[in-house]
């Protein structure tokens, strides 16, 4: 029997930068074994231009990479959603999407690099840190043997990655 496909959404406010890198980094660290997929609660409309930058520049692909409503994943033709991690800043006191149904959920807090201050440099700077943090966090749920943990302990090494 197959390994089963685990379907991902990365949700935060925008859906223009820390979400959309969730989405890239997990569609290519888990390929085979996650499908990622990336929404906000008030999407921007539009991709932050550094994040396709900086996605161009680590040979991501940025082929239908869009700013989408979290609407699109409650539509009765939406995929089923295994996994749902918020990406959005408690810390900023931003407002993080809460995601109704069954996917195990867990929050990721990274700072937004779009509300990034000071020269270029300093707010590509921000982008950057925002996808190495998810990439960490991102590298070691891939790593996870997900189908031998039973729902508590995964939801528990969920939560901690979060926290790194």
């Amino acid at each position: 029997m197959a390994d089963p496909v685990y379907n991902v959404l990365f949700l935060c406010t925008g859906n223009s930068a820390r979400s959309i890198f969730g989405e890239a980094i997990l569609n290519r660290e888990g390929a085979g074994r996650f499908r990622a997929f990336s929404a906000g609660s008030q999407p921007r409309g539009a991709v932050h231009p550094y994040s396709l930058d900086l996605l161009r520049q680590l040979n991501h692909s940025v082929d239908g990479v869009r700013s989408k409503s979290w609407d699109e994943f409650a539509a009765a033709n939406a995929p089923q959603l295994d996994f749902v991690f918020t990406v959005c800043d408690d810390a900023a006191q931003e407002p993080c999407p809460i995601w109704p149904g069954q996917p195990m959920s867990a929050h990721w807090g990274i700072p937004d690099p779009v509300a990034a201050t000071g020269s270029e440099a300093e707010k590509r700077l921000a982008f950057a840190d925002a996808y190495r943090m998810l990439k960490n966090r991102i590298s070691i749920f891939a790593s996870l043997p997900i189908a031998s943990l039973d729902r508590l302990s995964l939801h528990n090494k969920l939560s901690e990655i979060g926290k790194l």
